[in-house]
């Protein structure tokens, strides 16, 4: 595949900043600005979809440049739909059967694909940790973000400290699931109980993270409104079967030492 690499910034690619606090980065990609072929165009970030594995290098490497973020320094994901959580220092020589990051070390990116499940980003600025969440249905209903605060806090983080951004997702009045499935969810999850425009059962994740995140005392909490079923410059898998996944990105600024 025969590519070429100018300097992109955040506005040709698509990219949402995050205001999350000082010193914290945050961001998430959209589908745009990359180099991948459909059904993956253009900026597919997932390395398991099916896409060419230079054309996925390559996108990646455009955030990082996009973002500021030094080469190869971003923490990536097998995700699993679980609950654990892995605190990482650098980048792992394989990549972590988890669904959820934690780090304390500057210029260390994590991030968490998606493709309508909920990616959700964490930082408390003053204990200097941060961390990154990918919590679909079975994330939600296994409690993977209330772990993830939990392990900022055994690292020096105050929920009352911690921010968060939960990131674009499939929404409550398009994610439609049997009730039975709905019941199972909102037994653990009430507030992720929902229907949807046509009066069919329906989840919405994004209301049951947040009321996760109060729960642990996180009450900074803001959501990007955008629906990846609804919104075609995201990928969307409910949507489109094969197709990319767009990504959050979380940091500490600074150089790693």
């Amino acid at each position: 595949m025969t590519t070429h690499t100018p300097q992109h910034d955040g506005t040709s690619l698509g990219l949402s900043g995050v205001a999350l606090a000082d010193g914290v980065g945050a961001a998430f990609t959209s589908r745009s600005g990359g180099v991948s072929a459909a059904p993956f165009d253009s900026l597919n970030l997932g390395g398991a979809v099916g896409d060419d594995p230079e054309a996925v290098r390559e996108n990646r490497a455009r955030v990082e440049t996009a973002l500021g973020l030094p080469p190869g320094r971003t923490v990536w994901m097998r995700q699993v739909h679980g609950a654990d959580v892995r605190v990482v220092d650098d980048v792992p020589a394989g990549t972590p059967e988890v669904d959820a990051l934690v780090t304390t070390v500057p210029g260390l990116a994590l991030a968490v694909l998606v493709a309508d499940c909920a990616p959700v980003l964490l930082a408390d600025p003053v204990a200097r940790v941060v961390g990154a969440a990918h919590s679909g249905r079975p994330g939600t209903a296994a409690g993977v973000v209330p772990a993830l605060v939990r392990s900022m806090v055994e690292r020096g983080a105050d929920p009352s400290r911690i921010r968060a951004a939960i990131g674009p997702a499939v929404c409550g009045e398009c994610y439609e699931v049997p009730e039975a499935m709905r019941d199972e969810v909102a037994a653990v999850v009430p507030a992720a109980r929902a229907t949807t425009r046509a009066g069919t059962p329906a989840l919405d994740i994004r209301a049951g993270i947040a009321a996760q995140l109060a729960g642990e005392g996180v009450t900074d909490v803001r959501t990007d409104p955008r629906c990846t079923l609804e919104t075609p410059g995201l990928f969307s898998y409910r949507r489109d079967g094969r197709t990319g996944r767009f990504a959050g990105y979380v940091w500490l600024a600074g150089d790693a030492g």
